[in-house]
């Protein structure tokens, strides 16, 4: 089985096209790497990209992009509703096939240290890649923002992870720092975000539902099923129907098809029906694998649109 990881780093820029094309060429210009999608915010002044492909080719092309998005974006220039503290805001490795989460984390390591080395761009490492316990936690690298900057370069407590090695010890924050900002880079488990439909509008019902599976369930010693699930209730007008819309962030743990099979569960303890299943995003091709050809029909993935694993899975889009 070939080794295929994904990148999905988050850039601070989302409002001007020729750079954000530009940094798609930088990464689309690696061999064995595929450019999957491309997710732009203007309010939130950032865009999310997703490639993946070997190891080796999406470091690479990890190492290029931050390389081109540091030479076009300035980050005392930044505004946005989203938190950030860097162009290069947060770096992850998502393991798909062929290699652990382990690998990956020494992976980020490397990555950082190069592009300390090279580019001369402070990050720390996060999640799976972490050093201390409290770092895996991204809001804790990314706590003060970018205005936080210099605070945090010369506060022994919270240096990030890799420096550049020309440093300077008097105070000063060197310019292409001020430009850069600080990275956040690591690697985590493979996340899917999915929507289960009801056949209802009432999204009380959604709620309750939401509230029996997620892992927090109601709050202290109520928990719910799930875990390592998040899930919310809403409503939907553009179907006009209620919605659980969660996230799986370990799928190991908690798998698509037994996701489905507990809001299932609860529906139908709460008088309403899931007829079907919205996987947003892109997922692994063992997700479907593991659900078996029954649940996946079961799940009815076509429900809202058509369902297209061409389209969906990361292994049929990068070949």
């Amino acid at each position: 089985m070939n080794q295929i990881i994904e990148c999905v780093p988050n850039i601070s820029e989302g409002r001007d096209k020729e750079v954000i094309d530009a940094i798609a060429t930088a990464i689309s210009s690696v061999g064995n790497v595929s450019l999957l999608h491309v997710d732009t915010g203007i309010a939130t002044n950032r865009t999310v990209y997703t490639f993946a492909g070997l190891p080796e080719s999406v470091c690479e092309a990890a190492f290029q992009m931050t390389r081109r998005a540091c030479e076009l974006i300035d980050m005392r220039r930044h505004k946005g509703t989203h938190p950030r503290q860097g162009v290069v805001d947060v770096l992850p490795l998502v393991p798909v096939s062929g290699i652990t989460l382990e690998e990956c984390a020494e992976l980020a390591r490397q990555l950082a240290q190069r592009i300390a080395d090279e580019l001369g761009i402070p990050s720390y490492a996060y999640e799976a890649a972490a050093f201390k316990p409290e770092r895996r936690n991204l809001a804790v690298c990314r706590a003060g923002e970018y205005e936080a900057l210099s605070g945090k370069l010369y506060t022994p407590e919270l240096r990030p992870d890799f420096m550049p090695a020309d440093f300077p010890d008097d105070g000063t924050v060197p310019e292409t720092i001020q430009r850069s900002g600080i990275s956040v880079i690591g690697a985590r488990k493979y996340l899917i975000a999915v929507n289960f439909n009801l056949d209802t509008k009432d999204v009380r019902v959604a709620k309750e539902i939401a509230a029996d599976v997620r892992e927090s369930g109601r709050g202290p010693g109520r928990p719910g099923v799930l875990k390592s699930a998040k899930a919310i209730g809403w409503y939907i007008e553009e179907y006009g129907i209620a919605q659980v819309s969660m996230n799986l962030t370990d799928i190991d743990i908690t798998p698509l098809h037994r996701a489905y099979e507990e809001v299932k569960r609860s529906a139908q303890r709460h008088g309403v029906r899931v007829n079907g299943t919205e996987i947003i995003g892109l997922i692994p091709q063992r997700v479907l694998t593991e659900a078996g050809p029954d649940m996946v029909k079961a799940m009815n993935l076509n429900d809202l649109r058509p369902f297209n694993s061409k389209e969906k899975v990361i292994e049929e889009l990068i070949g």
